[in-house]
């Protein structure tokens, strides 16, 4: 149970900033605020969870981030219509 949280934290965080960097160099000032939140609600979370990591909640950790970049880029670009 704690690898699944963790790789949703993680996906969350990193979809969230991939997420927030499109939305300031596109300058979705609104999108960007609220974006914060996600990103350090994903962060309280690891914080608490990542220091106690065993080899199954690391490799939740690791596998999580490419996933979540790629999800973050498509939907920016399907959400996000100027």
């Amino acid at each position: 149970m704690e690898a699944a949280l963790i790789f949703g934290s993680t996906f969350v965080l990193v979809f969230a900033l991939g997420f927030q960097s499109m939305n300031v160099n596109r300058g979705h000032y609104f999108a960007a605020f609220f974006t914060s939140f996600l990103i350090g609600t994903s962060n309280l979370v690891l914080f608490k969870t990542v220091p106690q990591a065993g080899f199954f909640e690391m490799s939740a950790y690791l596998s999580a981030g490419p996933f979540a970049i790629i999800a973050s880029m498509w939907a920016h670009d399907k959400w996000m219509k100027k």
